[in-house]
């Protein structure tokens, strides 16, 4: 099939290289505007990019796709199928219309569920234990339209969205490619979302990974595996900014939320009904480190609330 494909970070890589392994004709590949990264702001061409130019196909970063510049590019391209895998942009109706199987899009999610921006961190962070990806074709809506095919995955106990992100990725790339064979040979069947199971992901801020301490310990080490490896899952101790990069669920306690169990080998906090056991932190201004190094030096922690430690 002659494809326009439509994606931007990591996770859509999989799924442009599984279309050109397979023989598919990629036409073009849009993808984000390149942006500055890193503490020296260096312009950075997104991942989707620097792959379609490592394969020789032509790259188009728009703005905006309102303004009818990129659709006269797509009707001058006329593809088969245009493939959109976490582009990160709406496409406006004369878009969803220009490609004779339209625009079929690759979410990481079990459709109605997790509709939006961020399924696979927020799946976590609500405590699902299974999930999946699906294929679709794009209407007007977010996430609305009717479902081709979905595939179910199981959620590891302790699988951070970090984990899930890599293993969803290679899921969504072959399941896209088996829709799209169906969509070619008419052996696909568009089913609509029930609409009363929908549910929405909303866009992650790093606010949202601050740790409240009055939930339940279940709840916080869900928490600490959705938020990682961006944002991180936080708290404040002394002031200071203390990133959990994983933790395990503890014993029972009646202690108060957020007190800190501490000695030369356990770092503990106190939640709703049990301790969470921190194992690797990252303090403010320095290194990822075990919970244990970092005792070390501060070994008057235990018995203190967070966030009355200068109450």
């Amino acid at each position: 099939m002659k494809i326009v494909f439509m994606g931007t970070p990591d996770y859509a890589v999989a799924t442009l290289e599984r279309l050109i392994e397979k023989g598919h004709e990629v036409a073009a590949v849009f993808a984000q505007p390149d942006k500055k990264v890193g503490r020296k702001q260096i312009l950075t061409p997104p991942p989707v990019k620097v792959c379609a130019m490592e394969n020789g196909i032509p790259v188009f970063q728009p703005e905006t796709l309102r303004d009818g510049k990129a659709e006269e590019v797509l009707r001058g391209i006329a593809p088969d199928v245009i493939v959109v895998v976490a582009y990160g942009k709406i496409l406006p109706k004369g878009i969803l219309n220009i490609a004779r199987f339209g625009c079929v899009n690759g979410h990481a999610s079990l459709l109605p569920k997790y509709r939006g921006a961020s399924p696979i961190q927020w799946c976590i962070v609500c405590g699902e234990e299974e999930t999946g990806v699906s294929t679709m074709l794009m209407d007007e809506g977010m996430d609305t339209g009717d479902i081709l095919k979905t595939e179910k995955v199981k959620i590891g106990e302790n699988e951070t969205a970090e984990e899930l992100f890599e293993r969803l990725s290679v899921i969504s790339a072959d399941l896209m490619v088996s829709t799209l064979d169906a969509l070619e040979k008419g052996d696909i069947t568009p089913v609509k979302q029930n609409e009363q199971e929908a549910t929405y992901a909303p866009i992650i801020k790093k606010e949202m990974a601050l740790l409240d301490f009055s939930k339940t310990a279940k709840e916080i080490h869900n928490a600490i595996r959705g938020y990682y490896s961006w944002p991180c899952a936080y708290f404040f101790l002394n002031g200071k900014r203390i990133k959990v990069i994983s933790a395990s669920v503890g014993n029972e306690t009646n202690k108060k939320p957020g007190t800190v169990f501490a000695d030369k080998n356990n770092f503990a906090v106190a939640c709703k009904d049990r301790f969470i056991n921190l194992l690797v932190i990252q303090p403010e201004g320095s290194k990822v480190m075990e919970a244990k190094q970092f005792l070390c030096g501060n070994s008057n922690l235990d018995g203190i609330v967070i966030g009355e430690e200068n109450g």
